[in-house]
């Protein structure tokens, strides 16, 4: 009889310490992922690809073809195309009110993700995020200004009769002047913003997965050292950031798709222009203000800390690292030894998440 009892109370013992190991060790896993979020995971992927092309790369390409393509069209003529025709669609619609499509896809864009990594905190928003856009938007305004007083001033007419470009034009004359090209620098200074602003994607997912641990071990008030970006954000913050990020996500990803395919389509109007418009010294300097108008906004002014505004991604955590630091510890050795079971870092069904490694961020 002692033997049994003792042997039941084992039994008994260890049931309920098997018990408490499971539901103390239990996290909760990434939902499984739809086809259709599959699909469109796939599409931002082709997109970041376009978009985050090496850029000093691109900036070498935009110069090269500014000046030794243009220095060809100078010489030589090109066969005509649609794009050779300022009446074009792209050029009419697209083109002479670029900065308004630039703005009409980065301001909701900046809006929205900034809005969700800043908490919901509107002067963090407007000071450090929306402001590079109103900064940009002041660039662009006063070097088209002066491009246009440049040429209106050291120009004349093929004929001595009017002395002002608007009589000259309007009477069907030619204004000879020095035409900086303001196209090629919308259309390089645009498509350098968009690629800047457009950075806050980078990471993104991993938001989802940081907002679920941490609330957690906070649910279960786990103590031990954390690694968790959201570690030091307070329950309303968290709350914020949950609800936000949930309800933006879907408007984020269409702006980063439009984003990419607006910019494609500068590119396109770019090489168009440098076949078909301008001679190559106007295009050439056009192109190196915006350059290095972008150079000194993203690569020095908005790097340096403590100073307002900062660079795209930054908020009340720090979720948009370099590439080989954007995946938490715990995904990295998951994905590595993943077997194709995952996309991008995500998987394709909950039970491939339970055979990863049970590796925690805390």
């Amino acid at each position: 009889m002692t033997s049994r009892a003792s042997f039941k109370n084992s039994r008994m013992n260890f049931k309920v310490q098997n018990e408490y190991s499971e539901s103390k060790g239990s996290k909760p896993i990434r939902e499984a992922s739809s086809i259709l979020e599959v699909l469109v995971l796939m599409i931002v992927h082709i997109c970041k690809k376009l978009l985050f092309f090496d850029t000093n790369l691109k900036i070498a390409l935009y110069l090269g073809a500014l000046f030794l393509l243009s220095l060809i069209a100078d010489v030589l003529t090109f066969p005509k195309t649609y794009f050779s025709r300022s009446d074009n669609i792209f050029n009419q619609y697209f083109v002479k009110i670029g900065w308004f499509w630039t703005l009409f896809l980065t301001v909701p864009y900046v809006l929205l993700t900034s809005y969700t990594t800043c908490c919901g905190k509107r002067r963090l928003i407007i000071t450090a995020h929306m402001t590079r856009l109103f900064i940009a938007t002041c660039f662009w305004y006063t070097w088209t200004t002066l491009f246009n007083v440049i040429e209106t001033t050291y120009g004349r007419c093929n004929t001595r009769q009017y002395t002002d470009k608007i009589s000259c034009l309007k009477n069907g004359n030619f204004w000879n002047g020095f035409d900086i090209s303001g196209h090629c620098f919308i259309l390089i200074y645009s498509s350098l913003v968009m690629i800047e602003e457009a950075r806050a994607i980078n990471g993104w997912e991993r938001i989802k997965d940081y907002i679920r641990d941490e609330k957690y071990y906070r649910s279960v008030d786990d103590k031990s050292v954390s690694t968790n970006p959201l570690k030091n954000i307070d329950a309303n913050e968290l709350d914020t950031l949950k609800v936000s990020y949930e309800n933006f996500t879907p408007y984020v990803r269409g702006f980063l798709i439009g984003i990419a395919l607006l910019q494609l389509l500068w590119d396109v109007m770019l090489v168009s222009t440098i076949l078909y418009y301008h001679i190559m010294v106007e295009k050439f300097i056009s192109g190196i203000i915006a350059i290095l108008t972008w150079f000194i906004t993203y690569r020095v002014w908005y790097t340096i800390p403590n100073l307002l505004p900062n660079l795209p991604g930054e908020g009340v955590f720090k979720y948009n690292k370099e590439k080989n630091n954007s995946v938490p510890p715990s995904y990295r050795k998951r994905m590595s030894s993943s077997n194709g079971k995952h996309f991008m870092g995500m998987p394709l069904t909950k039970g491939q998440e339970a055979d990863a490694p049970n590796e925690e961020l805390r």
